[in-house]
Parts: C-alpha cells; structure tokens; sequence
C-alpha cells in the first residue's frame, strides 16, 4: 500500500482529493489529508474508506516530519510561501514531493540532495504553472522535431466567470485568491519582444494591454505577467526573439483597474490608522488633491483622466467606491480595504460556475515560410467545489503523482513538467477531463 499525504484541502484541492480516492481501490492507495481546519479537510475525504482527515499545521515541525516521515509521496497544496519547509523534510526523510507552485530557490537549492536520495521533487504541474507548460512544449518540440525556427511565444491564461454567469460591468468576479488579484503585477513585468528588452513599471502595466479572441468564449485582453525572461531556458528558447507571459481579463477591466493603481487603492505596505470608521468615499477622498469645490467623483476624473461618462467611472460607481459606507475594518492597509470591499461584490453567486482560457501563440520559420499555430483553451467548472481552477490546479496534479507512483514517470531531482516523458502521458489523460487545446494553423506570408 502506498501512502499519499495531502497538505492543504482548499478549494484547489477539491478535485485533486476527487482523484485520488476515485482510483484509491485499483491502486491499493491511503490517502491522508491534513489542513488547519479539521472539519475542511474531513468535508473534502467525505468519509472514503480509504482516506483519512487530520488538522494540520505546518508550523508544528514535530507534526511536520512525523506525517511526511510516514508518506511515501507528499502532495504540497499549501500556500506557495511554505512549500520549501515540505520539501525539506521531504528530502530529510527520503520522500517524494508534487506541488503546483512555482518552484522557489530554497526548494531549488534542494536538486542535488533529491537526486543523490533518488527522489522527484515535482513543481509547477498545476494550470498555470503546469497545464502552460506541457501544452506550449508539446508544440515547441514538435515544431523544433519538424525543422522549424521559433520566432515568437506567447502565452497567456486567466480564470474567470463563465459567460452565462457573467452578470457585473467587470465582467470579473473572484475564482481564485482575492488577496492574489489585489496586489497582481506589483513589480515591473519584463519580457522580450523582436530582440528588444521590454519593461514595464506597475503603474504603467494595466494600460499595457493587447486584445484577442479565445475559441467561444470571446474576447480578452492581456497584460503582461512579471517575468517572461526566464522562460526562454524554462522552454529551451533561449535565442527566441519575442516572448511573451500574459494574464486575461476581459475588455475594459484593465482600464478601470488601473485607476485604483493610479491613486494607490492597491498598496499593501501600510496601515490607515482608524481605517474602520473611514467610509469607501473617504478612503477614496484620501489619496485625492485637497479641494473642497468638487465632489470626490470629479476629483478622481481630473486625477486620474479619465472621463466622468466613461466605462470605467460606471464600473467605479457600481463597486460602491464613492458611497458613504463604513469600511469597518481596523488598521487596514489599502489593499485590504479594496479586497473587502471586492470580496462583496465580486463573490460567484450559488450557482455560478468560473472558467479557465489559455491562449498560446507560436510564430516560426519553417522552409523559409513564416507560419503560426494557436493554441486554445477553454474549461468550464462543474460547479463552486469542482471549479475549473480546481479541476485544471488539482488533476494534474492527481494524474502526475499516479504515473510517478506506478513508475511511468521516472524523473528524479526538482523539476518542473517540461519533458516529453512527463507532460506527453499527463496530457494524454488530461483529454478525458475536457482539457484539451485546439490547435490553428495559419501562414503569415
């Protein structure tokens, strides 16, 4: 009997325990689940013969290395910051590792141990790290097995409301993280683009923005993710002309968002004092010129630029920014104010259901001909448990830890799932669960 540790039954996890116990019988599986709320992680086994709940905290590091001591494969589904304290203890007690987060220096620092050891410390094998990946390098290495040049990559992703769900002027409502969503993109994003270095300071990035159409889902734009630069060796590229990582929205979001950036709506490296009897109008007042002539809404026009009859000043109003509402949150920081403020408004109603789309955009060379494949993809979640964030975060997840547990993947050391032997058959089972991309190809001469 193998022995599988789950660390973290959040809502990405919904799916990826679904799996785990769904295959439990025909793999002679124990699957154990440890989360900080015990109830949760008990919600999520639902009572399978063949799973086990515990409360779990990964600060306790006598529980830490009790659990993983007792595992054969430790699944890290815990926010991306305390993975490194699971691996460590991985790589102390000789056991493997699968997480959907990016991989970070401390957990890289630990390859040459994980291989001495011959474990598999596998990361970003979720959607986006993951289902990106094995996707783009499938038709990379295809287009290179052909004889062709790369000459462009783009990729871009975003988790969204599905359209018939659709029901507020962001056309946004949170699938995923809210706090993640506040503060994206607080750093300079870096790609390059026809040879050229390209950077892009956050208070420019959301007005950075190309438009696309995906499959039947419709339109989108996209601004640019922080680092694209790294990509280039992650996807073997490294004399690629333009590359570019991206996330979605729909069209007008970025706009409208890049006021709150604008003003400093978004900062999270301070408190406001008192900020609980403050009212959304005031907060919105305080990062505004002192002038007692006009209202807040002008105010914010003229600082801003933007017009007081446009899009962006109607999805403004809706939010309730200028309404004379107690914010009710003490010594807040900015972002936790708008995040509270969001949270309300952009919460998924009982029965909406999110969705996920991926665009990649392929240019290469191929006799002497310029062509382009786009690759898209749309999923649809099931409903609010089995999500698409949870569904594409947490199958291939479920899927790449069966093939290493039943010896097809055979990977060892921190990697991440850009190999043939690794994304081809985690793709392959993928199809089953509606996560399949299609592929156009065109000439551009």
């Amino acid at each position: 009997m193998k022995k599988i540790l789950v660390l973290g039954a959040g809502l990405s996890s919904s799916s990826l325990i679904k799996y785990l116990l769904d295959h439990s019988d025909e793999h002679n599986w124990k699957v154990r689940v440890g989360d900080m709320s015990l109830d949760i992680a008990k919600k999520k086994i639902d009572n399978h013969k063949n799973a086990e709940a515990i409360e779990f905290d990964v600060f306790n590091e006598q529980l830490r290395s009790d659990e993983i001591e007792n595992a054969d494969v430790v699944i890290s589904m815990l926010p991306a910051r305390f993975h490194h304290l699971v691996a460590e203890k991985c790589v102390e007690f000789g056991k493997h590792m699968v997480t959907a987060s990016y991989v970070s220096k401390e957990v890289k620092n630990l390859d040459e141990k994980a291989k001495e050891k011959g474990l598999l410390l596998l990361n970003e094998i979720g959607v986006d790290p993951g289902i990106d990946h094995m996707s783009a390098m499938k038709v990379i290495d295809e287009i290179k097995e052909k004889g062709g040049e790369m000459l462009s990559f783009k990729s871009s992703t975003g988790g969204l409301v599905a359209p018939e769900f659709d029901t507020n002027p962001w056309n946004y409502k949170f699938t995923w993280n809210p706090r993640n969503v506040v503060v994206a993109g607080q750093s300079v994003a870096q790609y390059i683009d026809h040879g050229k270095y390209k950077f892009v300071p956050y208070n420019q990035l959301f007005k950075r923005v190309e438009k696309m159409t995906i499959l039947d889902a419709g339109e989108f734009e996209m601004y640019p993710n922080r680092d694209s630069l790294g990509y280039r060796e992650t996807y073997g590229l490294e004399d690629i002309p333009t590359l570019l990582r991206g996330t979605l929205r729909r069209p007008g979001y970025c706009n409208a968002w890049d006021v709150f950036v604008q003003i400093g709506a978004t900062d999270d490296t301070y408190s406001i004092g008192h900020s609980e009897d403050l009212t959304y109008r005031e907060f919105i007042n305080s990062f505004l010129p002192y002038n007692l002539k006009d209202p807040v809404e002008q105010k914010l026009c003229d600082y801003t630029g933007i017009q007081m009859d446009s899009e962006a000043m109607k999805r403004l109003q809706w939010l309730g920014v200028f309404e004379e509402t107690k914010i009710g949150l003490p010594n807040a920081t900015p972002a936790q104010i708008l995040q509270k403020l969001l949270e309300e408004k952009w919460a998924l109603e009982a029965e909406d259901k999110d969705m996920i789309v991926m665009q990649h955009q392929f240019d290469y060379k191929l006799n002497g001909k310029n062509k382009r494949i786009t690759s898209s993809l749309f999923v649809k979640g099931k409903d609010q448990v089995h999500t698409a964030m949870s569904i594409t975060v947490g199958i291939p997840v479920a899927i790449a830890t069966k093939l290493f547990l039943t010896g097809i993947i055979k990977q060892k050391g921190v990697i991440v799932p850009t190999m043939k032997d690794v994304y081809e058959p985690v793709l392959k089972e993928l199809e089953d669960y509606g996560i399949v991309f299609v592929e156009e190809e065109t000439d551009l001469d």
